[in-house]
């Protein structure tokens, strides 16, 4: 289903779809050894913000409590991914597709021209070719954003690449956790205010979207993965750049639960660059602007 974060799979109606297999699983890589360590508890999870969206189960303000666990102090790059994909021979749902969702604004007129837009959500283009390797089609690649956020990434990728890592993907629970970074009910990472002191904290869209993009952040697509300050648990990103997979189901159904918001949210259609926002999308779909970072149960066993 169409949303005005991400498209899915069920958008695209040009390209005949085939599952992707599963990818044979690597000897683990030991990401687990540099996740961030959490003594979890109780918490104040969801918001009551009026500035929230009920529909989205946001609320009501609930003392949630999560274990110990160890969290990724940010999302899984292309140099990480890459490694993956060389060790398995991993193939992307958005590569067995042929297709993937981008910002049109993105693309070149000639990735244009054959680039169907998504009915619903015009800014966005179903792009034959698009992957993690060429996040805006054909002539585009990650050559320079190796540390950037791996996108075009579905959460059956994530879940190849936690098999292969030896981590997991973090509960919905323990991300609202980590990403509150030890702040009570703040609307940010940081605090309330957006951009204390007029800096700018996350990569979101600034300007009038969708037609122009003042970057005024620094970025107008993905930002390095350690941009920005951490918040109080050292990790970077948690909110803007990308969205990020999470284990939980959004509801009864298929859709996965994705949080933090991206580098297109903005407050005059989006402001789910909220620690409380949540979003979802099929488990098949993949857009240049979901990524996700990793989890593992914790803490770690003495050495």
């Amino acid at each position: 289903m169409s949303s005005c974060c991400t498209p899915g799979q069920g958008d695209v109606t040009t390209v005949a779809l085939s599952p992707a297999p599963r990818p044979p699983v690597a000897p683990a890589e030991r990401a687990a050894g540099r996740l961030i360590d959490l003594p979890g508890g109780r918490f104040l999870m969801g918001t009551d913000d009026p500035d929230s969206f009920p529909a989205d189960g946001e609320g009501p303000v609930r003392e949630v409590g999560v274990g110990p666990f160890r969290i990724a102090p940010t999302t899984v790059t292309n140099a990480r991914f890459a490694q993956f994909v060389e060790a398995t021979g991993h193939v992307t749902e958005a590569e067995h597709f042929g297709v993937s969702f981008v910002f049109g604004g993105f693309l070149s007129d000639q990735v244009a021209a054959v680039s169907p837009a998504v009915a619903a959500v015009p800014w966005w283009r179903a792009v034959p070719g698009a992957s993690w390797r060429h996040p805006e089609g054909a002539g585009s690649s990650v050559t320079t954003r190796r540390g950037h956020p791996v996108v075009h990434v579905s959460w059956n990728d994530a879940q190849a690449y936690c098999a292969w890592s030896g981590t997991r993907l973090p509960t919905e629970a323990e991300w609202e956790y980590a990403a509150r970074g030890g702040l009570r009910q703040r609307r940010y990472p940081w605090g309330d205010d957006l951009t204390p002191g007029g800096r700018h904290m996350c990569n979101i869209w600034q300007g009038d979207f969708p037609t122009l993009n003042t970057a005024e952040d620094g970025y107008e697509g993905t930002a390095p993965a350690k941009s920005f300050r951490p918040n109080g648990f050292g990790l970077y990103n948690v909110v803007g750049n990308v969205w990020e997979w999470c284990a939980d189901r959004f509801a009864p159904g298929t859709s996965r639960v994705m949080r933090g918001g991206s580098y297109l949210c903005h407050d005059s259609y989006c402001n789910r660059y909220r620690v409380a926002a949540r979003s979802s999308n099929t488990p098949d779909s993949s857009t240049g602007n979901i990524g996700f970072r990793v989890a593992a149960d914790g803490p770690r066993p003495p050495s």
